[in-house]
């Protein structure tokens, strides 16, 4: 797995575990694993991993040219 994209697993596993404190669902990895070209925007310009994952969406920055916050696929109860 490329480093980079392992870091921001780790980070939104992390802030997921702070989120789940509080009362909101962790996101899981297929929630976020949304094609480039079908994200939904969450998020301003500029906005940061962190602020990002307060809003309870999804960051991922391994395609520059496609949205890097954005909604999470809904859970569909499939295992």
């Amino acid at each position: 797995m490329d480093y980079k994209v392992f870091c921001l697993f780790a980070i939104a596993l992390i802030v997921g575990s702070f989120s789940s404190a509080h009362g909101q669902a962790a996101l899981t990895q297929e929630q976020c694993s949304v094609q480039p070209v079908a994200r939904v925007n969450c998020g301003e310009p500029g906005i940061t991993p962190t602020e990002c994952f307060n809003k309870g969406c999804c960051y991922d920055t391994s395609d520059p040219n496609a949205i890097w916050c954005f909604y999470a696929r809904p859970d569909d109860g499939k295992i």
